[in-house]
């Protein structure tokens, strides 16, 4: 187990569960991710998971067309953080551990709804907190609900598990000079506009001296090699 770090907070990219058939879901992507938190947490680590909702609709890009105000349009994309948490949270059950998703959008029918205090207990339990809903307010991304929850619940860094095995100096999908950086700081990320997370959430990270850890989602135990520092990541500290 790393030392640096007990209490985490995990950040995933919806768009890492698309199937490469399109499909909104790859079950293979969900079993592997669920179970590699599954494997930290039995390792000691105690984790809370925010996951984006790219795989179904994003609300920017919704209200870009015109059709739909931002308001409701980022609404309809916390509902999509709601379905993936709930897939995730169930996978991870299935594979062992116990999980509760918690919800800033009220609907207790479904999961219990987001409270600092409940998480808190969870956590101190050993349950992994899939937390849905993004902040429960539209214009944030869950990029920021992800480096807010992790300041409210104490957690000692945020790991973003995305597409790429870091933070770069370019998109390296499209730019083959870029090169992966080892480390620098949320100013550096913020002058540089690198777009690993939205400005928000650099800027509260800074401002919480929360240190980031930027790794992909796609490398066999991507999560638990990013925390025992065995798999390619890029470290952002304050």
């Amino acid at each position: 187990m790393d030392t640096r770090f007990k209490r985490v907070l995990v950040k995933l990219s919806g768009e890492a569960l698309i199937a490469q058939d399109g499909f909104w879901l790859d079950h293979v992507t969900l079993q592997r991710l669920a179970q590699d938190l599954a494997d930290c947490a039995s390792e000691g680590f105690e984790i809370a998971v925010v996951i984006g909702a790219g795989n179904i609709i994003r609300g920017a890009k919704v209200a870009a067309s015109g059709r739909i105000d931002r308001p409701t349009a980022d609404s309809m994309g916390m509902l999509a953080t709601v379905i993936n948490s709930l897939a995730l949270e169930s996978a991870i059950e299935a594979v062992g551990a116990p999980a509760r998703t918690m919800s800033a959008v009220a609907m207790p029918s479904l999961c219990e709804t987001y409270a600092r205090q409940p998480a808190l207990h969870h956590l101190k339990k050993r349950r992994i907190v899939v937390l849905a809903g993004g902040t429960g307010n539209p214009f944030f991304t869950t990029d920021t609900a992800a480096v807010l929850r992790a300041a409210e619940l104490g957690c000692e860094a945020v790991i973003k598990v995305t597409q790429v095995d870091g933070v770069y100096t370019a998109d390296p999908k499209t730019d083959a000079s870029a090169k992966r950086l080892e480390r620098l700081t949320h100013d550096e990320a913020i002058s540089r506009d690198l777009k690993v997370l939205d400005t928000a959430a650099f800027a509260l990270a800074r401002d919480s001296r929360m240190p980031i850890m930027v790794g992909s989602a796609h490398a066999p135990s991507s999560i638990g090699g990013i925390l025992r520092g065995s798999a390619l990541s890029t470290l952002v500290t304050p």
